[in-house]
């Protein structure tokens, strides 16, 4: 009777990997003309949010668009980015981008669904807290399961670990 092999879906973000993009696009708008004298920055606000701020609207978003190419070139899903509008504050404007980690209740629901409705049959699919156990018998089930699931768009970044 051959044993059960298993994988776990998660949404997780590389912290040091944001970081190193955070620091590398602080780097450019210091350096960068178009970035002079309006008083663009970005920096860490807390644990999990990001935050800009830029003497105008525009600049705020240009700053954002920095970022956003930075996270792509170290390899973070922009998913996991939650970005707000700049609002006014004082004589800049500020806006915060949060970051997404972990799987929702809902979402498990979703994705175990589509697993349950669409995948191979005898894949099971097991919520536990924030992420999700996906086993079966077969190894190549679990490869069509993995690529069943990246061929769907969901509004959140996923990550197959644990593969064994």
């Amino acid at each position: 009777m051959p044993s059960e092999s298993s994988f776990d879906i998660v949404s997780k973000i590389d912290r040091q990997e944001v970081d190193n993009a955070l620091n590398q696009a602080a780097k450019e708008i210091s350096t960068r003309f178009d970035f002079r004298g309006v008083g663009a920055s970005v920096a860490w606000s807390g644990d999990h949010a990001i935050s800009i701020s830029a003497n105008s609207e525009e600049r705020a978003k240009a700053v954002l668009d920095v970022l956003k190419d930075k996270l792509v070139k170290r390899g973070v899903s922009l998913k996991t980015l939650d970005t707000s509008d700049p609002k006014p504050s004082g004589k800049e404007y500020r806006m915060t981008v949060n970051l997404k980690e972990g799987i929702t209740q809902e979402n498990a629901k979703k994705i175990s669904k589509i697993i349950r409705d669409e995948g191979p049959s005898g894949v099971r699919a097991q919520v536990q807290g924030e992420e999700l156990r996906v086993s079966s018998k077969k190894k190549d089930d679990l490869q069509a399961v993995i690529s069943l699931l990246k061929g769907k768009d969901f509004d959140f970044a996923l990550q197959f670990v644990n593969y064994r």
